[in-house]
């Protein structure tokens, strides 16, 4: 599996990817083993825009054909380490690793990258939910606290530290920087998550007391830089390979028997939706380096990215179904969980509701520029 086009270009990013195998089979049982390699990819893996994005989505792609649950371990890991960095990029000059505002700063520039203390681990928490809120308190001289609650912050009990957005007024947000494991943070016990999916990467509400918090970013900045879209491609690449490892389970049980008229089309509708989204997301990986990603033409490559790879991993998640029955559901423990976790994973994307957001940005850009198509 690839994201490449060139053959050679392939062989050799496939070849340089073969090590994954071996460290997925040793995490896949283990959420501190899944944790320690999101550690080591987080020091080797190209930041999106870095000239190799295509090499990032790659790398996430395969994890996940192995297996989604260390994916989903090691994908938000990795999507901190590159807002860190893009907030770098913002101020012109990366800093020393603290959890500290910079003293005197302003309060907009006030930053220190709190990059992996100790050789942490790391999660973005940014979802919004009903009934809460986490509210952001400058407490003056760059200083700022968290207060509230954070719904949705998936491996809280087992992170160091995160990027929490956190309201500061007028209905604007800011991204902030927190250690997880300190005082004044409670988090509600994982017991409620019953999930077949996804089982070990839990997610909880996290409560916040007058938190210490290191700004990153302006106000609106997380919502509004360009690796925003990145991100979101970035979980549309893990779940284009949650949909190879099933769609090759579904190739492997053809290649054991005669494959009648019916397993066949199942077969070539597959291959054509994998297709697909394999060129679409090297296509964007082309454009995020080649400094197209940018802005609403970014927004709505993303997208059309997630559009892609989410219709792709249901059309084959349709596909395992119909052309598997229940046989592997029920006696494949592998294949079994594979098709939970893909089916609880593809929820990020809001099915209809995004495909209407695609039909707005389409819209908007039309009579702004005459013509998008």
């Amino acid at each position: 599996m690839t994201l490449t086009r060139e053959p050679a270009e392939a062989a050799g990013a496939e070849s340089s990817l073969q090590f994954l195998a071996d460290r997925v089979d040793a995490a896949r049982a283990s959420l501190p083993a899944a944790l320690d390699l999101a550690i080591e990819l987080g020091d080797a893996v190209p930041l999106p825009g870095s000239g190799r994005t295509s090499v990032a989505w790659q790398l996430l792609s395969t994890l996940a054909a192995a297996d989604l649950t260390v994916a989903r371990v090691v994908e938000p890991h990795l999507d901190a380490l590159a807002i860190l960095a893009q907030a770098e990029a913002l101020l012109g000059t990366p800093s020393e690793p603290s959890f500290r505002a910079s003293p005197g700063a302003p309060p907009e520039t006030s930053f220190e990258a709190p990059a992996s203390p100790g050789g942490g681990t790391w999660g973005v928490f940014a979802a919004e939910g009903p009934g809460v809120a986490l509210v952001a308190t400058d407490a003056g001289n760059g200083t700022w606290t968290l207060t509230g609650t954070k719904p949705w912050c998936s491996l809280a009990d087992h992170l160091d530290g995160a990027i929490v957005t956190a309201h500061v007024g007028d209905g604007a947000r800011r991204a902030f920087a927190v250690e997880l494991r300190v005082p004044g943070i409670t988090m509600d016990p994982p017991d409620h998550w019953v999930s077949r999916g996804l089982p070990t990467v839990t997610s909880c509400p996290v409560h916040f007391d007058a938190v210490p918090a290191t700004p990153v970013g302006g106000t609106n900045w997380y919502l509004e830089r360009d690796g925003f879209a990145w991100g979101g491609i970035g979980v549309a690449a893990c779940w284009y390979g949650g949909a190879l490892g099933i769609a090759r389970t579904l190739l492997a049980a053809a290649r054991r028997r005669e494959p009648d008229q019916i397993a066949l089309l199942h077969l070539g509708r597959v291959d054509a939706a994998l297709h697909e989204t394999r060129i679409v997301l090297a296509d964007a990986a082309d454009a995020v380096d080649a400094g197209r990603a940018g802005g609403q033409d970014g927004a709505l490559l993303a997208a059309r990215v997630r559009s892609t790879a989410f219709r792709c991993a249901e059309l084959v998640l349709e596909a395992a179904a119909h052309g598997l029955g229940p046989a592997p559901l029920v006696f494949d423990d592998r294949h079994a969980g594979r098709v939970a976790d893909l089916h609880l994973y593809l929820r990020q994307h809001h099915a209809e509701r995004d495909d209407a957001g695609v039909g707005r940005r389409v819209l908007d850009l039309e009579s702004g520029s005459g013509g998008v198509w």
